[in-house]
């Protein structure tokens, strides 16, 4: 498959081939968003490291996003070096997510640079950090995230500080291990999977503006340390977001990895992010518990027109059997039908999809006739369109057949809806463009059709 160009000398990528792009001379405005709480001193450190940045400095601004301080930060040391800014919100807790979206906003550049208030990135960092989103739009990039002690070093020796370390940047050397085992086995993300969100650190990551306003920008329901980065990336990358990681933007955080701090409860602190997490993440891993939330693995659309109640409720029930997953009903009929089951089983709803499941939910399903599923054909055609295989995969009932399954991957539908418009093209042409379309044989997934109404009785 290859990209798709743009007018504008952008290219829209298929699958996550960040691979395929190309350097591009074009110096877009970016804008480094700093979210900031009580942190002058290390505030200083960015800034200054910011001011001996490759990149051009009158294609960069800066936003530092105040959660809340005491004391507003002073940056009017280097506002005749800089473009910055800063703006602020009110103390209600840790709100890191919601200062992100505020910096963002309060921005102008195409490119969206978050950089923690902590985390001094060295002087080739945006350029590096940048090359791939201001290419390919769809993409988010994380970069190398090393750790140090800088608590002796200043603003007026930080930049001979990270000159005497340059000859690390391009090592493992005061890097988590996790992370580098992460990045070595997806190729920098370029195989993610579906755990890639896992590396996607919101200390280093950067991305177009068009991509982070798709998506939602950060979830500002996070109100603790830690879980909104993964969130966002998992959502991202169900919205169409190509992962990349680029080793050659490296930035130092001040301090230690969190699984190297000291922390008091340890335990509390990751099943508090984990409780946050696991109802809007569809990840199998972290539903293993078996329980069943809001935001379904698989949407599933079911018409129920050519349905009565008996048959509906063998297709319903066949979908559900064993699968993380949800059904909507619709038709003109599908009001009278539920009633008329008499079913209680919140999996089972009205209407479409809203957004918040669309966004999050891996796989999207549709479903025409009377159709039953065994046991296992939900996971079959999950397979046909995992990362790196197919967008699309079409269920084949040979001749004469009236029955219809289709299913999707939401990245898929996602990015082929966002630039649909934009290149003249169908959503459905863009899938088979950028991602394929599979098609399988009934039989072969385990799907039948019932011609008649099953038997109730017992």
């Amino acid at each position: 498959m290859s990209a798709i160009p743009l007018d504008d000398g952008r290219m829209i990528l298929p699958g996550n081939r960040w691979d395929l792009v190309e350097n591009s001379p074009d110096r877009p405005l970016v804008s480094v968003v700093i979210p900031y709480y009580n942190q002058q001193r290390q505030l200083n450190l960015v800034l200054k490291a910011l001011t001996a940045q490759t990149y051009p400095a009158n294609r960069m601004e800066v936003v530092v996003a105040d959660d809340g301080s005491a004391q507003t930060p002073d940056v009017g040391e280097w506002t005749s070096k800089l473009s910055v800014t800063v703006v602020s919100q009110e103390d209600k807790g840790f709100r890191a997510a919601a200062a992100r979206n505020l910096g963002a906003s309060s921005s102008t550049g195409s490119i969206l640079c978050f950089l923690d208030a902590d985390t001094v990135p060295t002087p080739d960092y945006i350029r590096q950090a940048v090359r791939l989103p201001a290419v390919a739009p769809d993409t988010i990039v994380v970069g190398r995230r090393k750790h140090a002690d800088l608590a002796q070093v200043t603003a007026d020796s930080v930049v001979s500080w990270l000159s005497d370390n340059a000859h690390t940047e391009q090592t493992h050397q005061h890097e988590p291990h996790w992370l580098v085992d992460g990045y070595d086995r997806t190729l920098n993300l370029l195989t993610p999977g579906w755990d890639g969100y896992k590396y996607m650190l919101s200390a280093v990551m950067t991305c177009s503006r068009t991509l982070f306003e798709d998506i939602g920008g950060f979830d500002e329901s996070f109100v603790q340390y830690g879980g909104e980065d993964w969130e966002l990336a998992n959502r991202a990358f169900m919205m169409g977001a190509v992962f990349a990681h680029e080793p050659a933007a490296v930035a130092w955080h001040d301090g230690p990895d969190w699984a190297e701090r000291s922390v008091s409860d340890r335990a509390a602190e990751k099943n508090a992010e984990a409780l946050a997490l696991v109802p809007l993440l569809t990840d199998p891993a972290a539903r293993a518990s078996g329980l069943r939330y809001l935001i379904p693995d698989v949407a599933v659309l079911v018409s129920t027109d050519g349905h009565t109640a008996p048959s509906l409720l063998l297709t319903v029930s066949s979908v559900l059997r064993g699968v993380d997953a949800a059904v909507w009903l619709t038709g003109l009929d599908a009001d009278n039908l539920l009633r008329e089951l008499g079913i209680h089983d919140s999996r089972v709803r009205l209407g479409e999809p809203d957004a918040a499941v669309l966004s999050r939910c891996r796989f999207v399903v549709e479903v025409t006739g009377r159709v039953v599923f065994s046991a296992d054909s939900i996971a079959r055609l999950t397979a046909e369109v995992a990362p790196g295989a197919a967008g699309q995969v079409n269920v084949e009932f040979g001749s004469g057949s009236t029955a219809l399954v289709t299913m999707w991957s939401s990245r898929a539908l996602h990015r082929s809806r966002r630039w649909s418009e934009e290149v003249g093209l169908t959503t459905r042409e863009l899938i088979e463009m950028l991602f394929g379309v599979r098609h399988v044989e009934s039989d072969d997934v385990g799907i039948v059709v019932a011609e008649d109404d099953p038997s109730l009785s017992w």
